[in-house]
């Protein structure tokens, strides 16, 4: 196996994400380490907000709510998991699991954030994230959560069993195409460039690869336990915790009440199902997911 490192130039000129490169590096496991890279903006002292990215995207995602944000005055830090973005790609499939994004995800906020903070997460960043609220609670000042779950088994919708085949199986695995048929609205062909320049070949694609089939979405597959621990710490979870979802997404648009009605925190909030949204809800509706943020963080009482 190989780990596989970015080429800078392919991240030129980058539509509205002219953000400052920040890295910090991970035990991979099994003797590697890999460089992790993530966005950074806001002093120092400010409320941070973490920005968790999903399948197949990065942290070039959020880059139209981050500027809202940071005028709302958050400190705000979107890391790219191993495998996207600008991070380091293990090029062989079989080594990526769950357990292993969250101890990377993990050893990445104890290094860079060790302070509480809020959440912000979407696709895999809440398969990832809303376990590690579940798992350390008290590290998280609240939550708003976008077209996301933790699965704990069960029986998978068509919609996910196709989108899961065709990650393995496509032999023309065209990220920033995914992208555009995701969202409700029109993407750039430089954003469609932007969604495709961290994976030049088919090596560069394994983490995207993997992704799909390590959704626990089946009886016995690994994570089931672990997600079923990490439920009985998130639906204690008594701080604010918001979904806002969009009403386009196939397969996980309907996914919130099961967020609702288990977390204490959901509890008599303003949850919104958005409209001419689609799964990379950043794209389509990022005034109103950064508002969301805001108001969240208000009613916890972190401004």
């Amino acid at each position: 196996m190989k780990i596989l490192t970015s080429d800078p130039a392919r991240f030129a000129n980058l539509p509205d994400y002219d953000f400052a490169e920040h890295w910090t590096t991970v035990d991979l496991g099994e003797g590697r380490s890999g460089r992790m890279h993530y966005v950074d903006e806001g002093p120092r002292d400010a409320p941070v907000v973490l920005l968790f990215h999903g399948e197949p995207s990065w942290s070039f995602l959020y880059r139209k709510m981050i500027r809202p944000l940071l005028e709302a005055g958050f400190r705000c830090l979107a890391p790219d998991l191993i495998g996207f973005g600008k991070s380091d790609k293990p090029n062989d499939i079989a080594f990526y699991t769950y357990d292993r994004h969250i101890s990377w995800l993990k050893q990445w906020r104890d290094a860079v954030c060790p302070q509480n903070a809020g959440l912000f997460c979407q696709d895999w960043g809440g398969l990832l994230g809303l376990r590690m609220v579940g798992e350390e609670p008290d590290r998280f000042d609240y939550v708003v959560a976008s077209n996301t779950f933790l699965p704990t088994g069960g029986t998978p919708s068509p919609a996910f069993l196709a989108w899961r085949e065709f990650a393995k199986t496509s032999p023309d695995f065209k990220i920033g195409e995914l992208l555009q048929r995701a969202t409700a609205t029109e993407r750039t062909e430089a954003e469609i460039a932007a969604y495709d320049a961290p994976f030049p070949d088919e090596p560069s694609k394994a983490g995207a690869r993997a992704f799909p089939a390590l959704v626990p979405v089946e009886d016995g597959m690994d994570g089931i336990e672990q997600n079923k621990a990490a439920w009985k710490g998130l639906e204690s979870f008594d701080k604010p915790f918001l979904t806002l979802f969009g009403e386009d997404d196939p397969v996980t648009g309907g996914l919130a009440p099961h967020l609702v009605e288990r977390i204490a925190g959901a509890k008599d909030m303003p949850h919104a199902t958005l409209p001419q949204c689609g799964h990379f809800c950043q794209e389509d509706r990022p005034a109103e997911l950064a508002q969301g943020v805001i108001d969240t963080a208000k009613k916890a009482g972190v401004f």
